[in-house]
């Protein structure tokens, strides 16, 4: 039996979004007629009013020492202003007591926390992009995934930045209550989709450095703003004055990434979007975005979201 229990932990420098995005998601359940709400409960060390980083004064509803998250209880850690270190008495309560969740979910740098209370050793993760490294780095034993925008591996979940503590909370209804209803929530609350987990943290533009030269943040923008036309090494080349040789050296240089795998990035990312908000078929989207074919897309697809375009339009396209 899903659990209908939500405890979520707070602490003084938390960050309020981390706890009220997912929050609200879980509360709107109850909203809907025939759905079975959940119980959600606050607890801070001491049951002292905690301190965001925000400067927003959280009162919780009891004190986290005095509770014990059993097998009918969803955990909830957000994350917050990350300085090196945590207070011992929320780790050791986490260490103690996180285990004994049915289901253990962080929000953001909330992920450290679990790592530091050894929740997470063996198991797949990720954490506000700002952070993966580090976690990578002290935690060995943690397999840091810092791309998707939130990992699910067994009974622990873990979410990158702010938002993406929406999405996981989504998914958790999904879980529970059914497709139809995570949709119906979303909408709801304005949420533009319901993204899957292995969206990437960033766009395509975020995900790559700005170049420093005018010439080649000329062609970054070109690139965003033409996808469907020729983006070879060579037309993208001249457009930059440069030879098709110093302009791939200089631009992945600059940028981080080879042209062609930010080619690919802003065109996966151009198709997404036209497969969410747009009836055009697939054939269509194929020609907008500069692949020429379906099976060209769909294999562009499959290998950076993992499913076919017909796939995903199904799952988070308009009819969905």
């Amino acid at each position: 039996m899903s659990s209908r229990n939500v405890l979520v932990v707070l602490y003084d420098g938390l960050q309020s979004l981390d706890v009220s995005g997912p929050v609200e998601v879980l509360a709107a359940v109850s909203r809907f007629p025939g759905a079975e709400g959940y119980r959600i409960r606050t607890a801070s060390p001491g049951g002292a009013p905690v301190r965001t980083c925000s400067g927003l004064t959280l009162v919780p509803d009891g004190d986290l020492d005095s509770e014990r998250p059993g097998r009918a209880t969803t955990l909830i850690v957000p994350g917050g202003r990350y300085r090196g270190d945590f207070e011992p008495r929320l780790t050791d309560w986490l260490r103690a007591h996180g285990a004994g969740a049915q289901r253990l979910v962080s929000v953001c740098t909330g992920g450290l926390l679990l790592a530091e209370a050894g929740l997470l050793d063996g198991r797949r993760a990720t954490t506000h992009w700002s952070v993966c490294d580090h976690m990578a780095q002290k935690y060995p034993r943690v397999t840091v995934e810092p791309d998707p925008i939130y990992v699910r591996d067994g009974p622990v979940s873990t979410s990158a930045g702010v938002t993406a503590g929406i999405d996981l909370a989504l998914a958790l209804v999904e879980e529970d209550h059914g497709r139809e209803l995570a949709l119906a929530i979303a909408r709801q609350l304005v949420v533009f989709l319901k993204r899957p987990g292995n969206q990437a943290q960033f766009s395509a533009q975020l995900a790559a450095q700005t170049a420093r030269r005018e010439p080649l943040r000329e062609v970054q923008h070109w690139i965003t703003e033409h996808p469907g036309a020729d983006l070879s090494v060579e037309a993208l080349a001249a457009r930059a004055r440069l030879s098709p040789r110093h302009f791939a050296r200089a631009f992945q240089a600059e940028t981080g990434v080879t042209p062609g795998r930010y080619v690919e990035r802003v065109r996966v990312e151009h198709a997404r979007r036209l497969l969410e908000d747009s009836a055009e078929g697939v054939a269509q989207i194929a020609r907008a975005c500069g692949y020429g074919t379906p099976e060209a897309l769909r294999r562009a697809f499959v290998r950076t979201l993992g499913q076919p375009p017909t796939e995903y339009r199904r799952r988070f396209g308009p009819t969905a």
